[in-house]
């Protein structure tokens, strides 16, 4: 695509989605789809030269759903056009700074039915057989939205390719995670693949590493929810046929040393509420500095301080000192540095715990020495 100047902004096209010249041709060829004209909501991947789809979408009115870039901090975007936009300001929305300036996240726990996929592909061939850039995150996507309840094994696959994308791929490059399509668009054809191949019903956790899980939050969450459902989630680290396999315990002793541990409860009867550490949330701590808070709350009553614990160290997010309101449905985290409290937000979103879903965000009122002051 590059030797033959078929590739469009951003170049170079290695090592990711590649958007080529044409790209809008292929997207408006969308409309000519039934399935697009039946579909309320579509998910349509980040990538650039999927901007046209995004586009059409809205312009149809869609709901238009765009995965977080890399799934660092969540699942979708919903993009929400401000009233009576213009033409202008939708194809703004369209474009990576209107995912980020017009759009709310949606996680776990949102009741969407998408009705509609459009993936980026490197290369497709005309039987559906898809080969992305090789980080497996559309697969990974599809995967997620299957165990939230959100597609069905029948809601149609599109990619949108230049002509030249559209190889032979032999059928042992793929494995049972990779998602398989079933229109393909390009500037010039309309590819119905009538492809059969089972597409992925879930997480395959025994392919997922513990290095991938630390790198996105929502798939920790996920694990999370399976593993309290009964659901088998040990992953490809643990496997027994992994070399130097690790025992699902050794993740929590590893979360234990990597993090500082939470530390015994006691009680304090100042202000009536117990605390996780050597002293409460309004004291100063002159050992550890600036301490940054996290704020849990809509905790769900009866419910006990262990299974908050429990919890955080599942998601390698112990913290320094943990201040427990439960009367209240609430909690704060304390952490030692601010990087450390805003990765834990990002990977506790969309906690829950029996059955209600938790708020976790930064503590409004952070003040000097750890002090947090509670409204």
């Amino acid at each position: 695509m590059e030797a033959n100047n078929l590739a469009d902004f951003p170049r170079p096209v290695h090592h990711r989605i590649p958007n080529f010249k044409g790209s809008h041709q292929a997207c408006h060829a969308v409309r000519e789809l039934d399935v697009f004209n039946r579909t309320r909501e579509v998910k349509v991947d980040p990538d650039k030269p999927l901007e046209g789809v995004r586009l059409v979408a809205l312009q149809a009115r869609k709901t238009l759903l765009v995965p977080t870039p890399r799934l660092r901090t969540g699942l979708f975007n919903k993009i929400v056009p401000p009233p009576g936009a213009t033409k202008e300001i939708l194809r703004i929305c369209a474009t990576s700074q209107g995912v980020k300036d017009y759009s709310v996240p949606i996680g776990l726990d949102a009741k969407v039915q998408v009705d509609l996929v459009v993936v980026g592909s490197v290369a497709v061939s005309e039987k559906g057989w898809r080969i992305g850039k090789g980080e497996g995150f559309a697969d990974m996507e599809y995967a997620m939205m299957v165990s939230m309840g959100a597609i069905t094994e029948d809601t149609p696959i599109v990619t949108i390719v230049h002509d030249c994308q559209v190889v032979d791929i032999a059928e042992e490059l793929l494995d049972d995670h990779d998602l398989t399509v079933d229109y393909i668009l390009t500037p010039t054809r309309t590819i119905k693949t009538g492809c059969k191949r089972p597409k992925p019903r879930g997480i395959i956790w025994h392919k997922i590493s513990y290095e991938v899980l630390e790198r996105i939050p929502i798939l920790k969450n996920l694990r999370y929810r399976e593993k309290q459902a009964g659901k088998d989630v040990t992953l490809k680290d643990e496997h027994p046929d992994f070399p130097n396999a690790r025992k699902p315990a050794d993740s929590d002793e590893n979360a234990k040393t990597g993090n500082t541990k939470l530390q015994t409860e006691s009680t304090s009867a100042q202000i009536g509420h117990r605390h996780v550490g050597n002293d409460s949330l309004s004291t100063k701590s002159e050992t550890h500095g600036a301490l940054t808070t996290v704020y849990v709350g809509n905790i769900p009553p009866g419910t006990r301080v262990s299974e908050l614990k429990s919890a955080l160290r599942e998601f390698h997010a112990s913290p320094l000192r943990l201040s427990w309101q439960g009367a209240q449905g609430r909690a704060f985290l304390d952490y030692t540095d601010k990087m450390t409290a805003e990765s834990v937000v990002s990977s506790l979103k969309g906690l829950n715990l029996r059955g209600q879903t938790l708020r976790v965000e930064m503590a409004k009122n952070q003040r000097n020495k750890g002090q947090v002051e509670i409204n």
